[in-house]
């Protein structure tokens, strides 16, 4: 079913799923507080209308999707007046479904968990959707708007969801962070970080036939103190700490943690 969508909100997620729906179904209007961004993505997504007002709205859509800040949800949601039958989504990971339900009598959560930049485009056919709806018929009709992107859809309560979105955090921001610092560290030598990237994604693809325990080598799980005491010297301040924290993590979930493993 080719369904009518209003996109409120032109950011990131808003502007990658806005293409990926744009293949599939008609978006007849684009909303951004800043027209120029509304008018950036209608362009793209070969949509005439872009609107800075919410009152502006087009009432006439049968999907409305916010993609917006989280802290927004609510507030963006009680701007805009209710359709009749009229489906009303959310995309956050950390967000309830009821911050939608308080002014929508027809509301559900589509949730892609990926990180989205606007230089990268991203294929939506492998990505994660998970999804959830106030009601059994609402919940159908937001897997069905899912599978029209992508081949991976799964159902998702608030609760989970939430719990989702922090592994995902832990798994994509903190490890890129990791990675800022080791751009840092090499810096100081004269170091390109790009020589690191061979051993990075030989590493994120053994995860496609080992579990993270399985694949974790270094010398924190050997529980090689000589050669982790001599790189703790080689680094100062906040990344001393989070080596230190990151190394005794890792010693204990191999259970090597005892006496002669402490830092």
């Amino acid at each position: 079913m080719t369904r009518k969508i209003v996109m409120i909100g032109a950011g990131n997620v808003a502007a990658s799923l806005a293409r990926a729906l744009a293949r599939r179904h008609r978006i007849v209007q684009v909303y951004s507080r800043h027209l120029a961004n509304a008018q950036r993505l209608a362009g793209a997504v070969g949509c005439g209308a872009a609107t800075d007002s919410l009152a502006g709205i087009d009432p006439g859509a049968d999907t409305y999707v916010m993609a917006v800040r989280d802290d927004a949800i609510a507030q963006v949601a009680a701007a805009v007046p209710d359709r009749p039958g009229a489906l009303w989504l959310h995309t956050s990971g950390t967000k309830p479904l009821a911050v939608l339900g308080a002014s929508h009598a027809r509301c559900g959560v589509l949730y892609p968990m990926q990180s989205f930049s606007r230089e990268m485009p991203v294929d939506f056919s492998g990505v994660p959707v998970f999804v959830e709806g106030c009601d059994a018929e609402a919940e159908a009709e937001v897997a069905e708007l899912a599978r029209s992107i992508s081949g991976r859809v799964e159902a998702a309560d608030s609760s989970k969801r939430a719990r989702l979105h922090v592994a995902a955090v832990m798994a994509c921001n903190f490890a890129n962070h990791l990675w800022a610092l080791t751009a840092d560290t090499l810096a100081e030598a004269g170091i390109d970080f790009k020589v690191m990237l061979p051993l990075i994604r030989s590493t994120v693809a053994k995860l496609d036939t080992l579990s993270p325990a399985q694949s974790q080598t270094g010398p924190a799980v050997r529980g090689d103190m000589e050669v982790i005491g001599r790189q703790r010297q080689m680094l100062a301040g906040r990344t001393r700490q989070i080596y230190d924290l990151l190394t005794e993590s890792i010693i204990e979930h191999s259970g090597r943690s005892n006496e002669e493993t402490k830092l």
